[in-house]
């Protein structure tokens, strides 16, 4: 199982250094430029204008950048980041260069977009700027995305608690149960999907975040320290490590490309961006709150990447094969999570691992269903002030996603088969966010390409994934004409749009 490199591996971690750099200097550079390009100004933003008291409240810039950083990320950036290492040391380039030039530009455009259109949730974005038809799809698709998040995200931390209580205090009663902690979490959902969001999210939502970048900061401080022999693009150039470790019929893409999805871009993101769009008091604060983010959550996928290539393939003895249990869990996330941070941080490290793979994905899990509350009540034009119009949306919301979740507890394949539409759903809105913004960007005759060329890639990577893996399970030579075919209607599509477009405004 252990690969053996071309050459033998530095220990400078230089791919590791150099990625971290980019991303760092993209957030100056390219960030800049994205920033320049939408042109944020002085004028009244919905968190004054529509302030409620619920949804609508000015935050200062610290907390919504810590809020942010939690609703997009989660553990996203980490189980992505951890089964992306897989594929080897090619994860840093999607990493680096989906996050600085797609992730964190369709996450500022996005925020600054639904900042500019009053607070708009995506479907209002999209149907905007792509049509009617387009924005009953996408809202159908953004909610059914949102309480697939919902559950998903109370099953997984559920069963980690349980199993936490059942091995540290050996408790065989209800602490022992999924159930109890399956109730104890949608509570919490209820909670804070219907409080004013600066009660609970506001409050103990920059504490989490906090603690997550404490982890990944701890863990690159480790690295530097440890310095693992872990592989080098130009030692395992952009083959499929995995094919050759893991048995994996996976091929480098499409699949990198919606294993590591929050490291690098996501669609989920811009369903969670405009609760905080709601809450900026001015425009020229969404740099650093949406792009830089973004930016954030890149370095701590970066990290997590970093890491994981350690377990996977250090040189000349995988990491694996040094932490007690290590070969048992090659294939799960969450354990590898708890291994490394217990062995290389110790009981510190235990306690950041529990944030990491319980509250991360709990606090993810509350925005979303508070994302799809504000959705489905902009939909049917039912105001959210009054508790009682909160519940009309979050009961029958709520029953749909407990039905999820027992048809998930129910089916033995029931969690991979939802997260592996989750992975290609998220993609896919990316996809519609980024044409959305591409629209807007040619109405309003700024530069486009900076979403252009992000939207026609991701429309290529999730059409090959639905045809190569997700549904159809065909040949990779068809998959290959899927995506090139894709790609010739996708520029003939706009070329036509762009044409007819200009010809009536005279561009």
């Amino acid at each position: 199982m252990h690969i053996k490199f071309k050459q033998k591996p530095s220990k400078k971690m230089i791919s590791f250094v150099l990625s971290l750099a980019a991303l760092v200097l993209g957030y100056f550079i390219y960030g800049r430029f994205v920033e320049r390009v939408f042109g944020p100004d002085d004028r009244v933003t919905p968190a004054v204008a529509k302030a409620d008291g619920v949804d609508f409240v000015v935050l200062p810039s610290w907390k919504i950048f810590m809020i942010q950083f939690l609703n997009i990320a989660g553990t996203g950036p980490i189980f992505g980041a951890i089964m992306g290492a897989k594929f080897g040391p090619v994860a840093y380039l999607w990493i680096v260069l989906g996050c600085i030039f797609a992730g964190a530009t369709h996450d500022y455009l996005s925020g600054m977009l639904s900042m500019r259109h009053g607070g708009a949730n995506l479907p209002e974005i999209i149907g905007r700027y792509l049509g009617n038809t387009p924005k009953q799809v996408m809202l159908v698709f953004s909610v059914f995305l949102l309480m697939m998040v919902g559950a998903v995200f109370v099953y997984s931390p559920a069963s980690l608690l349980q199993q936490l209580f059942v091995r540290n205090v050996g408790e065989d009663g209800m602490l022992g149960s999924s159930t109890f902690w399956i109730v104890v979490i949608f509570i919490y959902y209820l909670i804070a999907t219907m409080m004013p969001i600066d009660k609970i999210i506001g409050k103990i939502y920059p504490l989490f975040a906090f603690s997550l970048l404490f982890m990944a900061l701890a863990l690159m401080l480790m690295l530097f320290v440890k310095m693992p022999a872990v592989p080098e693009l130009w030692n395992a150039g952009l083959g499929n490590m995995a094919a050759d470790a893991f048995g994996s019929t996976k091929s480098v893409f499409p699949c990198l490309f919606i294993t590591i999805a929050c490291g690098a871009i996501s669609g989920f993101h811009a369903t969670q961006t405009p609760l905080m769009a709601r809450c900026v008091k001015s425009e020229k604060m969404g740099r650093p709150m949406f792009y830089g983010a973004m930016i954030t959550e890149g370095v701590v996928a970066l990290i997590w990447a970093t890491v994981a290539m350690y377990f996977f393939y250090q040189s000349p003895t995988p990491g694996y094969m040094e932490i007690e249990g290590g070969e048992a869990i090659l294939s799960k996330a969450p354990s590898i999570v708890n291994v490394v941070c217990e062995n290389w941080l110790g009981l510190f490290g235990s306690i950041l691992a529990i944030l990491g793979v319980v509250a991360a994905p709990i606090t993810s899990g509350d925005t979303a269903l508070r994302s799809a509350r504000l959705i489905i009540a902009d939909f049917i034009h039912l105001d959210q002030h009054s508790i009682s119009k909160r519940l009309y949306v979050c009961i029958p919301l709520f029953a749909a996603v407990i039905a999820l979740l027992v048809w998930q507890m129910s089916n033995p394949e029931g969690f991979d088969v939802i997260w592996s539409w989750f992975g290609w759903s998220n993609q896919t809105l990316a996809v519609f966010t980024l044409w959305s913004i591409t629209v807007y960007l040619v109405w309003q005759k700024k530069n486009y390409f900076i979403t252009l060329i992000p939207a026609l890639f991701m429309t290529v990577v999730c059409t090959t994934y639905l045809f190569s893996e997700q549904a159809f399970h065909l040949s990779g030579g068809f998959a290959c004409a899927v995506a090139v075919a894709t790609l010739v209607v996708a520029l003939v599509w706009f070329g036509l749009w762009y044409r007819k477009y200009s010809q009536k405004n005279d561009l």
